[in-house]
């Protein structure tokens, strides 16, 4: 479990700041991350185009949250799925199995916040940079396999008894 101490100065990161990851097709930054919050929170801003998201998992370690800033995401937790439109908030209590899916024809933007703080990581790991004005990397042929390693050192999991790539194509 990580250790949550009290931040010691406050943050400031300006608008298209923050490191940038491409994974699972979506441009994830990282806005607030472990170190910088004492430990109590990570925060990282989403750009999930059309077909987007992440497949079903949950998280052991961490409570998530999802805030829509632009756009209409699909998310599917604890066996209902939400409409979600800018403004709205989900949260998801840790343990719960969970994805979402942009479902229309334009990115879709969110906040999604994970106490405590950590899950950066995961994102930091499996991730590649993202560049400005370049298109996501190709899918690698072990992604699945790499997903699944990463994600069990991080407290995040696969429904069980899924041996195949987990999707949301079905919520």
């Amino acid at each position: 479990m990580t250790e949550i101490q009290s931040a010691t100065r406050p943050v400031h990161v300006p608008a298209g700041e923050g490191e940038a990851v491409w994974l699972n097709g979506d441009v994830y930054a990282v806005k607030l991350d472990r170190e910088a919050s004492g430990g109590s929170l990570t925060v990282l801003e989403a750009d999930v185009p059309p077909g987007g998201g992440p497949p079903i998992h949950n998280h052991v370690h961490e409570d998530e949250a999802f805030y829509v800033l632009a756009g209409e995401l699909e998310i599917h937790a604890g066996g209902r799925t939400y409409t979600a439109v800018a403004g709205d908030l989900v949260f998801i209590p840790r343990g719960t199995f969970h994805a979402f899916r942009n479902r229309t024809t334009r990115v879709a933007r969110q906040l999604l916040l994970f106490t405590p703080g950590g899950f950066e990581g995961f994102f930091r790991e499996l991730g590649r940079e993202a560049v400005p004005g370049t298109p996501p990397p190709p899918t690698t042929p072990n992604a699945v396999e790499r997903v699944v390693e990463v994600g069990t050192r991080y407290g995040s999991f696969p429904p069980p008894g899924n041996s195949d790539e987990p999707t949301t194509d079905s919520i």
